[in-house]
């Protein structure tokens, strides 16, 4: 007897002259050519994907598509942050060109944040755009990267400096391929999960602090519960600011840190969502030693995160360095700014911050 799966949960996302959904459900991937809105004219796909997500997901994924009559081929990148490089885009480039695909065929990320930012942007440049579908496996690809238009790729001078906005047909977010991640790789997407609840939606932090175990050992319905919360602020915060001009920089909650603390450690040291925990710590304790943030927040967040697994300390990185990276992030203008939170859900960009007192937070994550 075949068991029945809930109907997929669909999140519009109303970016003016290019909305789509996020479908959000269990088994999701292998419906590609049901839930993707193919172009009109379009004869191939390519899934873009690296070889574990590839060996896991990729048949799957190929056979929804090609169940839409469309050809489809793969081209498999690098596992991990270094596949956003200028080298593996143009060999990427290379085999669009080989297959052929044409200006109405589509490109499919498959993969974490780090497959789809590239897949995004290669898509963005191939005929000068052609379309996008997001297929995010990872936690904190399906709450956050694959979501919102942005791709790009890093330079050794920083993370993502070279992109751009480019919104996908659909996001397919399969939350039965959240149960195949390595324990670390969830972790680091529940950092980025935390993140929503300190910007916008308190009621996330209620869920993590309420089974921390739960949410560590990959429950499924806290996890479907905690992708559709955050999919629903981002999709807020992109339809009414879709190129970061105001409110959709409050994303950016523990990124100004945890890029910097990326770039600087050489994308290795720490993934993504750890960095981002440690920046969220980073901008709770600036807040309060600003008097914007209310008393008790860094506290909490050290209490939140710790359960998780993430980390709450232990940074050795020169703040000198930080403090250099922060200054070539892109909300930088006239100064280094934060994303500070007054209290949870009332998060805000401050004006620019002196550098004595940030390098005095970074010396407290040692």
């Amino acid at each position: 007897m075949t068991t029945m799966q809930p109907a997929p949960i669909r999140i519009p996302v109303a970016v003016p002259g290019a909305p789509y959904d996020v479908v959000v459900g269990a088994g999701v991937a292998g419906r590609l050519g049901e839930v993707v809105p193919v172009p009109p004219h379009a004869r191939r796909a390519v899934v873009v994907t690296n070889p574990g997500v590839g060996a896991r997901w990729g048949r799957a994924a190929r056979e929804g598509l090609a169940g839409a009559g469309l050809e489809v081929g793969a081209v498999e990148v690098p596992d991990g942050e270094t596949a956003k490089s200028p080298a593996v885009l143009g060999e990427l480039w290379s085999r669009l060109a080989a297959l052929p695909l044409g200006r109405d065929d589509l490109v499919v990320g498959l993969g974490g944040g780090v497959v789809t930012d590239l897949a995004g942007f290669a898509a963005a440049t191939w005929h000068r755009g052609v379309a996008v579908a997001q297929v995010p496996t990872t936690l904190l690809g399906q709450v956050d990267a694959a979501v919102g238009g942005k791709t790009g790729i890093n330079l050794p001078e920083g993370k993502n400096l070279v992109g751009a906005f480019h919104q996908p047909v659909a996001v397919v977010a399969d939350t039965a391929t959240l149960a195949t991640l390595p324990p670390r790789e969830l972790r680091s997407g529940l950092g980025e999960v935390a993140k929503y609840g300190f910007l916008a939606d308190p009621g996330v932090l209620d869920l993590l602090e309420g089974d921390p175990a739960a949410a560590v050992a990959g429950d499924p319905d806290l996890l479907t519960d905690v992708v559709v919360r955050g999919v629903r602020v981002k999709a807020a915060l992109v339809a009414a600011d879709e190129r970061e001009g105001g409110d959709r920089a409050l994303l950016n909650y523990g990124h100004t840190f945890g890029h910097a603390i990326e770039a600087v450690t050489g994308y290795g040291t720490y993934r993504h969502g750890e960095a981002v925990a440690l920046g969220m710590i980073a901008a709770a304790r600036l807040g309060e030693a600003l008097g914007v943030t209310e008393a008790g927040l860094a506290d909490r967040t050290v209490a939140l995160l710790a359960p998780l697994g993430l980390p709450t300390g232990g940074l050795t990185a020169d703040p000198a360095a930080l403090w250099a990276a922060m200054a070539r992030d892109k909300k930088a203008r006239g100064g280094v700014r934060f994303v500070l939170c007054r209290r949870p859900g009332a998060a805000f960009l401050s004006d620019p911050v002196d550098r004595a007192a940030v390098e005095a937070v970074l010396a407290t994550l040692r």
